[in-house]
């Protein structure tokens, strides 16, 4: 599996919440290191399969990571779900995609007990929060005029 490097949220240029990027970050090296291998290759996954990371807004972003994360959170522990909205229904694609690579390509997921597993996704949750929203460089996203 390949490394990713981030840089540290107190060297960014701007954050619009610079003090919530750090503590994200102080949280996500604060995990063991099982804990933080298995968010690593999880995100690993979306940043190199995911176009919905992309949404140029971070509202957008912030949005789609909960419904997305959350959805598949519940299908990774065998929870039914049922897309009442539009919305529901495009997050719920994107979530059962999410499951399926999930469950091909980590193994450790099948012996983890299902509050483990929501456990996991909310770690994996925060952390993709953090790369895409709180901690990233791109400037677009706090643009009042995009």
């Amino acid at each position: 599996m390949t490394k990713i490097t981030y840089k540290v949220a107190s060297e960014h240029p701007f954050p619009a919440d610079a003090a919530a990027a750090a503590a994200s970050l102080a949280a996500y090296e604060a995990l063991d290191d099982v804990t933080k291998a298995r968010v690593d290759q999880m995100v690993d996954w979306i940043m190199k399969n995911c176009l919905w990371q992309f949404h140029s807004r971070a509202w957008d972003r912030k949005r789609q990571n909960e419904g997305i994360l959350g959805i598949a959170a519940k299908l990774l522990a065998g929870e039914p779900f049922t897309p009442q909205t539009p919305e529901d229904r495009c997050y719920w694609v994107d979530s059962v995609t999410l499951q399926r690579a999930y469950q091909a390509t980590c193994p450790w997921l099948a012996s983890m007990s299902k509050d483990d597993i929501k456990a996991l996704m909310k770690e994996l949750h925060a952390r993709v929060d953090y790369l895409t929203v709180t901690g990233s460089l791109n400037e677009e996203l706090t643009d009042k005029h995009y």
